[in-house]
Formats: C-alpha cells, structure tokens, sequence
C-alpha cells in the first residue's frame, strides 16, 4: 500500500507546546528549535500535561498537521531542552503512549 505522505525523518521537541498554536505558529516554531523545516520531516510537539501532541509534516509541496489527543494516560515525553531523532517504532509507540524510549534496535520493549 502507498503511503500518502513521506515521512523519512522523525524530530520531537522536548519543551512543551501550547496546544492553541496553529499551523503558522508551530511552523515557526519548528523554525526556532530545529533551524529550519525540510521537506518529508515530522516534527512532534507536545502539551505540557502530555495528553495531547501536534505534528507538523512538510511535504515538499504544502504542509500537513495532525493532532492526538489521548483520554486516558499520557504521552511519555522526553524531559530537557532541544530536540530529538525518532525512529519509526519509537513514534508507532510514542503515538499509542507505550515506553517508546526503552525500545532496543530490534523493536522489542525490554524495560519498563
């Protein structure tokens, strides 16, 4: 199956987002914490509770976002300053709120 968007790269932000920001606000945003916005890279953001996150996609033609909103539990996010790379089984997890960042190269979750 065709994927309609191309992701190749995966970047969360660690401080935390108000939710309000719209899509010219997060794209300046990403601009401020990531130098700049490329084409097939997704950015993550969060709220500062970490039940819900915003991710900004720029296409190479337009740009995309999506919002999550989890009703129970919350997005484990990382804590600190700046940024960092995901790979794609860590963002599958990170999306379902399970311990993305214990994940081993293989996939597996090891460590809770």
């Amino acid at each position: 199956m065709a994927r309609m968007i191309r992701v190749e790269a995966l970047w969360l932000s660690v401080a935390p987002l108000d939710m309000r920001a719209g899509m010219d606000t997060l794209l300046a945003q990403v601009v401020r914490v990531f130098g700049e916005a490329r084409p097939h890279h997704a950015y993550l953001f969060a709220n500062r509770r970490g039940t819900r996150m915003k991710v900004l996609i720029h296409d190479g033609q337009g740009i995309w976002l999506a919002c999550r909103r989890l009703n129970q539990g919350r997005f484990r996010w990382a804590e600190g300053n700046g940024s960092l790379t995901l790979s794609q089984a860590q963002f599958d997890a990170l999306v379902l709120g399970l311990p993305w960042q214990q994940l081993s190269g293989d996939g597996a979750i090891r460590m809770i």
